[in-house]
């Protein structure tokens, strides 16, 4: 599936007024990472990880050395204590979600931060692969504790469900190393050639932009349409084109992957808040998350994993709950 019908998927879930909330991508099947084995509180100078991550996981080195902090085991309510954190993921958005080569252990920024966070609360954590369209409400239903799968905070979901904002997106370009043609934001655009998947969410993006340079009297955007997301991004390498366009995250995956030729760049104004989503009633373990992933942001443990990614610039710098909203 390619990157722009993922973006297509997730994004339109707010058409359907049948589905219980407002929720669309696809998915498949279940795993649990945890062992089947319980956790208690460690002792405060303990080395002690309850998650540590596969040896795919990138930040595998910062998230096993996350000590638990007891005050925030005790502040937990006690069947997550008992038994674990239940996280809740959909695999097939890399770099957030994706299966690692034995096809089945979740690996990506979203797990990696779920078990640093289930690390600072000194809890083991189960992290399962479930159908986008079913996370909130097997979180409502108390299946899940909490969902980390790219979901933006919103106004609309915030009726069903409460954030710990993690991250923030938008769109980005994908350049040659050094961005030569120098794209920034919409405008930096007007003139250059950029190549997109036709009939795409990146089509429609780079329609808005040539009918915005068009608008300020300059050059408007030369187009090309590929039928996939690797044909346009081909295009980039082979100096085609100027710039390709993707979901940021999804950008600085194709940046990571192609050894050193290609570089993301975020597309500036355009970026949202994406939120962990637990149940609003369980005010112990958002309080909890909050303050758990809130720590790691100060002893850097946060944005170090996010750097192991190539999604630095997703950053932010409070672990804010519904946008402060």
């Amino acid at each position: 599936m390619n990157t722009s019908k993922l973006r297509i998927l997730r994004s339109g879930a707010l058409a359907s007024a049948a589905a219980l909330t407002l929720l669309a991508t696809t998915a498949c099947g279940g795993q649990s990472l945890s062992s089947a084995n319980n956790s208690s509180a460690p002792a405060k100078d303990s080395s002690f990880t309850a998650a540590p991550a596969p040896e795919e996981d990138q930040a595998k080195s910062v998230i096993d050395g996350i000590k638990a902090n007891p005050d925030l085991t005790a502040a937990l309510p006690e069947s997550v204590r008992s038994e674990g954190l239940k996280m809740t993921t959909s695999e097939g958005y890399p770099p957030m979600e994706l299966f690692a080569k034995d096809g089945k252990t979740l690996i990506g920024v979203d797990p990696s931060l779920g078990r640093a966070i289930a690390n600072k609360l000194g809890v083991k954590i189960s992290i399962n692969n479930e159908d986008f369209n079913s996370q909130i409400p097997g979180v409502t239903t108390g299946r899940y504790d909490m969902i980390m799968s790219s979901m933006t905070d919103n106004e609309q979901r915030r009726q069903t469900v409460t954030f710990v904002d993690y991250v923030k997106a938008g769109n980005g370009w994908v350049v040659k190393k050094g961005n030569p043609a120098g794209l920034g934001d919409p405008m930096t655009a007007c003139g250059k050639t950029v190549a997109v998947v036709d009939n795409g969410s990146s089509l429609a993006l780079a329609e808005g932009f040539d009918k915005d340079c068009k608008a300020a009297g300059k050059e408007g955007l030369k187009i090309l349409k590929f039928a996939g997301d690797q044909d346009a991004i081909l295009q980039v390498r082979n100096n085609r084109a100027d710039a390709g366009i993707n979901d940021y995250p999804v950008a600085a995956y194709r940046a990571q992957t192609s050894e050193g030729t290609l570089e993301a760049v975020a597309i500036e104004g355009d970026e949202s808040p994406w939120g962990i989503a637990m149940k609003q009633d369980n005010k112990e373990l958002i309080n909890a998350t909050q303050k758990a992933l809130q720590e790691l942001m100060a002893d850097g443990s946060y944005a170090k994993i996010l750097k192991a990614w190539n999604v630095e610039k997703m950053a932010i710098d409070t672990a804010t709950i519904n946008d402060g909203k």
